[in-house]
């Protein structure tokens, strides 16, 4: 885990992006213009010179960040390739954003259920590949050996089994219910998630997953992931008008000229195709 102020200055830098790229200003310029806006005492103004180098060379900037692996979490190296295949649908201007808030989030109380669950949501949200995110997600130093054993777990189990089920299952309130039916608790793996959490689980269970997030979400204080915005078609809407109008009135015109007595073809004659020389 980083400083503090070292993921505050990821979120601005990430902020920088998101906000910029809508210019269509190429990602190698925007990284030249923020690198001098970002704090000389941390240690991203460097990431941010070797990103730029390795965007120069191959023009992506995913294998400089799998080379910073002290820095960039593989999660956030996910997001990138993703955001970078040709083949994939997932907009860079989102995987910034969820970026931007992951970082927000990491810089402030970070809990691994929260984490897990924002990381976890993304994926839903966005279609990512859940194999190649959930391998991401368990190589993150933010969670020790029962938590990357529970996400490999996971990442065997989705699709087969419900994900509530299985939060419910490694909660402290699946060990209370346990214990008042009677039952050894001393058997069962260790809890990974609260009482509150195991409850709201068991009470969404074989439901739409987007609900058991907005209800940890609710509940909990755990950070929201950005959606993607639907683009503005009114923005598109005027000179959509506008090349109607002109296509009107040229036809305008051919009427009026028919009906005054026929349409002079020569003036839509190129010039005539110069001769060869003898």
């Amino acid at each position: 885990m980083l400083d503090e102020s070292e993921y505050v200055e990821q979120a601005y830098l990430f902020q920088l992006l998101r906000e910029r790229i809508v210019e269509q200003v190429p990602l190698q310029e925007l990284l030249e213009q923020v690198q001098s806006e970002l704090l000389a005492t941390a240690k991203l103004p460097m990431a941010v010179g070797f990103l730029l180098t390795e965007l120069k060379h191959s023009g992506v900037m995913s294998p400089a960040m799998k080379r910073l692996q002290h820095y960039f979490t593989p999660f956030q190296t996910f997001l990138i390739v993703e955001a970078e295949s040709e083949r994939g649908r997932f907009d860079m201007r989102v995987a910034l954003h969820v970026l931007e808030a992951e970082a927000k989030f990491r810089s402030k109380a970070l809990s691994p259920q929260g984490s897990f669950l924002f990381q976890f949501e993304t994926l839903c949200r966005n279609g990512l590949s859940y194999d190649r995110g959930l391998a991401a997600i368990a190589q993150d130093s933010l969670y020790d050996a029962v938590w990357s054993a529970w996400i490999a777990e996971v990442r065997k189990q989705v699709g087969f089994v419900d994900l509530a089920d299985m939060i419910f299952l490694r909660s402290e309130e699946f060990l209370r219910l346990v214990e008042l039916e009677g039952g050894d608790v001393s058997q069962k793996p260790p809890a990974l998630f609260g009482a509150k959490e195991g409850r709201i689980a068991q009470a969404n269970r074989r439901k739409d997953p987007m609900y058991l997030f907005s209800a940890m979400q609710r509940h909990l204080h755990y950070p929201q992931v950005p959606r993607a915005i639907a683009p503005d078609s009114n923005k598109e809407l005027l000179p959509q008008m506008m090349r109607r109008m002109e296509r009107l009135e040229a036809r305008i015109k051919l009427l009026e000229e028919e009906a005054r007595g026929g349409i002079d073809l020569t003036k839509f004659f190129g010039p005539p195709p110069p001769q060869a020389l003898p």
